[in-house]
């Protein structure tokens, strides 16, 4: 059986993603399934409407795009007006951004489309594949270093030349998820001298590995899933004296603690910024939800007495052709489970990766998380 599948284009400004690639569409067509683009859905990541003639078709116009589809994939939330031109029983899968304005995500659903958030996919070792957070993470956490190092007037390798020797940057990764070991393991590359600091002392293993210090305050903050959680006063008191410290002596810092679904933990004071060396750099990835940094405003770049803090948004869209490539291998991974082998789409309610990302079935809202919303 085909099932018709759409590529949405994005709309948000600055946004130059797209939910599949051609060759993964290209599997998709292989399978025997439609694939149809938005006219003009991946010119921005690379992929112009020319490159698909092998993998998809491309829609006559956007009017015409939703006709029929079973299933809508989008990078970002669908604009109320796609979602409302969609057929009763379209499965949409994206990042939907559940957490923001969700009536309007509980209006489509009452009309019957089923909608699955990619943010909510379960952090098991089933669902790696399908993990959106994670892959997106990755190109955030190299992109931070390369912001890094344009804003900063020192080079990050230590070198040896006939004028002298140039000591290399010390930088600091506050958060060791999977953007700050990759911020971690780009700026080491570089040459950098790199300290990093979590308040899950079960990061310390994968920090070292990559050559790194371990920043230690002899706490442990780890929640269920992997995340941490919020800190107690006293624990904050305790990082927040053993940060400052090395925050004073360095040259880079790249911030990256996040919390879903809560506004960005503070942990940089102006206190701690004041401290630092004129010169310094703060590239805060958290910027989109309130940023690590007291200091930080979201797509500028602050000069505080000589520190600059940067807060640029959406980092993955930087690097749009392999954060795409990433993502639509995250999608392709999540409808091996939707669609069954007879080729027929299949909600499976008992599957807990399923469970774990599904927001509404059939006219109502599932996710126990957002039941009462």
């Amino acid at each position: 059986m085909s099932i018709r599948i759409g590529v949405n284009k994005e709309i948000v400004s600055g946004e130059r993603r797209v939910a599949l690639d051609p060759p993964t569409a290209a599997k998709l067509r292989g399978a025997g399934h439609e694939v149809v683009l938005e006219p003009g859905a991946g010119t921005l990541a690379g992929h112009p409407d020319s490159v698909w003639s092998d993998a998809a078709t491309v829609a006559s116009s956007s009017d015409a795009f939703s006709d029929g589809l079973d299933v809508l994939l989008t990078v970002r939330r669908p604009t109320t007006e796609r979602l409302a031109a969609l057929p009763s029983g379209c499965i949409v899968i994206g990042q939907l951004e559940p957490y923001r304005d969700f009536g309007e995500l509980k209006q489509a659903a009452g009309r019957g489309i089923q909608l699955v958030s990619m943010e909510l996919v379960p952090r098991i070792t089933r669902a790696q594949a399908m993990d959106v957070l994670s892959s997106q993470a990755t190109v955030a956490g190299y992109q931070a270093v390369i912001i890094a190092a344009d804003r900063s007037p020192r080079l990050f390798p230590m070198l040896t030349t006939a004028a002298g020797t140039l000591r290399p940057a010390k930088v600091v990764v506050i958060g060791a998820g999977v953007a700050g070991l990759q911020a971690i393991a780009t700026a080491r590359r570089l040459g950098a001298q790199v300290e990093a600091y979590d308040i899950r002392a079960a990061a310390r293993e994968q920090v070292e590995s990559l050559g790194a210090k371990m920043i230690d305050t002899g706490g442990d903050a780890e929640s269920a899933g992997g995340y941490a959680r919020e800190l107690t006063d006293d624990e904050r008191a305790a990082q927040a004296e053993a940060l400052a410290r090395h925050l004073a002596k360095a040259d880079i810092v790249i911030s990256t603690a996040a919390i879903p679904g809560r506004p960005a933990p503070k942990i940089i004071t102006r206190g701690m910024v004041e401290t630092m060396r004129p010169g310094s750099v703060i590239v805060d990835i958290a910027a989109e939800t309130g940023g690590n940094c007291e200091l930080t405003r979201l797509g500028e770049t602050v000069d505080h007495g000589g520190v600059l803090i940067d807060g640029p948004g959406n980092l993955p869209s930087r690097a749009a052709l392999h954060a795409s490539e990433m993502y639509a291998r995250n999608i392709h991974s999540l409808l091996s489970l939707l669609i069954d082998e007879e080729g027929k789409l299949q909600i499976n309610l008992e599957d807990e990766v399923i469970a774990g990302c599904l927001i509404s079935h059939e006219g109502e809202i599932v996710h126990e998380r957002f039941k009462d919303v």
